[in-house]
């Protein structure tokens, strides 16, 4: 087997300490947004459409709650387009500074929150405004962590190194989990009254620590060097759009299933199981916390395998298992065991949630050239998000609703919207080992950015020279 080297060639020996800051910011930040996600998702699930929707059917008000919660996803790639500008520019640490506040500051608000019986339909219109800022927030946030991180590790070990960003995830979703298991303990008057007000504010402790984290955090050595060699581009977003848009769409076509199926386990199963199943609300967020301890662990894994084995294999057989997984899930759900429950869903969280996302924090920044990394990988993944993540709890509630009651529709569109993601991954390219620091893409169909540069050695003017992708030989630019 070929042996990984420790770093690209003729790139300087990644500093551990380097390393470590750019993990653990990676992973607290991901947790935070992740449990802002949860702790929303949950509500939507159990509680929201008393508190902001109680004048409509129990049907109707689920749908608004679901359509309040992909309102979030729909304000990411809004973000991502804003953030992407000043990630490729101004560099990924302040960037990752500046969504974390916006995060964690929106989550308080929603705390805050006036209920529809307080002050009628303006407390739905600010819960959607919160929501949306959230989202906006969220949208350079898992994408930034995976660029740093994956810029900053030794080659030969991004993919583990890389999938911390999703074992933050985990954590941020174990969090949200025993929140609400906490919460849940309460009288249901206390709950609905000021209980449910405590969670969403809670959210401000983990902004603390991952904002102390994260000012401690140094460029990514990739960064650093377009800063010497003056290459940041002036437009990142457009130079994506005009030079990256084949490693673009293949991120978010790769996205786009498991995103759905991701959400779908995380949101819509907790609303199914409650609301058509009849399990009780309290088994919910302890079978989400099992599960997410699980998808930690297994994040971590597959992202060790991808180092081994490559992205795209491994990112295959996962996609393969969630394409065949839909069915068998509802067949488990639906026979209200729960030994049965807790197998499905620690399943999904494991290859849907966690696992498949885990190798994406390698694999994605991989495809992209130096100059717009930051942009592709976030345009890419907040657009697929918003097709997939974003919309699939309301799709799923309105097929159950539209078909009596019956989960075929909802494993039918699991599985197809899945079968999208493993064509794009089978026509995606290996990236294991990549040099980040040129600019070409993985595709091998974009040429470096045509930059001419000049320097002057007495009265002898000559073109600037860099690596050919994937070789050691010089081309000119």
């Amino acid at each position: 087997m070929e042996k990984h080297r420790t770093t690209a060639p003729g790139a300087p020996p990644a500093d551990p300490r380097a390393v470590r800051r750019a993990a653990w910011a990676g992973l607290v930040g991901t947790a935070l947004e992740q449990y802002d996600f949860v702790i929303y998702g949950t509500a939507s699930a159990l509680i929201f459409s008393e508190l902001f929707f109680p004048n409509v059917s129990a049907t109707v008000g689920m749908l608004a709650s679901f359509s309040t919660y992909a309102v979030g996803f729909a304000a990411r790639p809004l973000g991502g387009l804003f953030f992407s500008r000043y990630g490729d520019r101004l560099g990924r640490k302040w960037i990752l500074v500046t969504t974390l506040l916006l995060m964690g500051g929106s989550t308080l608000a929603i705390g805050l929150l006036p209920t529809y019986g307080q002050v009628g339909v303006l407390a739905p219109i600010l819960l959607l405004i919160c929501r949306m800022g959230q989202g906006f927030g969220a949208g350079a946030e898992q994408s930034g962590g995976a660029t740093l991180l994956t810029e900053t590790a030794a080659t030969g070990r991004r993919g583990r190194l890389s999938s911390l960003v999703m074992a933050g995830a985990a954590l941020g979703t174990a969090l949200g989990a025993v929140a609400w298991i906490l919460a849940q303990r309460l009288p249901d008057d206390a709950l609905m009254s000021w209980g449910w007000r405590l969670i969403f504010a809670s959210s401000l402790l983990v902004t603390v620590v991952a904002m102390v984290i994260r000012r401690k955090l140094t460029e990514s050595p990739v960064f650093q060097e377009l800063k010497e060699q003056r290459e940041r581009p002036a437009s990142p977003v457009k130079e994506v759009l005009t030079h990256g848009r084949r490693p673009m769409l293949l991120v978010l076509f790769m996205n786009v299933g498991i995103s759905a199926q991701s959400y779908t386990y995380q949101v819509f199963m907790a609303s199914y199981l409650v609301s058509t199943v009849g399990v009780a609300k309290d088994f919910v967020p302890e079978v989400l916390l099992l599960g997410a301890i699980c998808g930690g662990f297994a994040a971590i894994g597959f992202g060790t395998l991808s180092d081994r084995f490559g992205r795209r294999p491994v990112y295959s057989l996962i996609l393969t298992a969630l394409v065949l997984l839909p069915t068998p899930t509802f067949i488990a759900l639906n026979t209200g065991s729960k030994a049965a429950i807790t197998v499905a869903i620690v399943i999904g969280f494991v290859l849907a949630c966690q696992g498949a996302v885990g190798v994406q924090m390698s694999y994605f920044p991989e495809l992209f050239g130096n100059r717009y990394r930051y942009a592709g990988v976030t345009l890419g993944r907040e657009f697929s998000s918003v097709v997939g993540g974003g919309v699939a709890p309301l799709i799923c509630t309105a097929l159950v609703s539209a078909f009596a009651g019956s989960w075929v529709p909802v494993a039918v569109y699991m599985s197809l919207i899945t079968a999208i993601s493993l064509i794009a991954v089978r026509l995606s390219p290996e990236t294991r080992d990549r040099d980040l620091n040129i600019a070409a893409d993985a595709t091998g169909t974009t040429a470096a950015v045509p930059v001419r540069e000049t320097a002057t050695d007495g009265d002898d003017e000559h073109v600037a020279r860099r690596p050919a992708p994937d070789s050691g030989r010089e081309v000119p630019r």
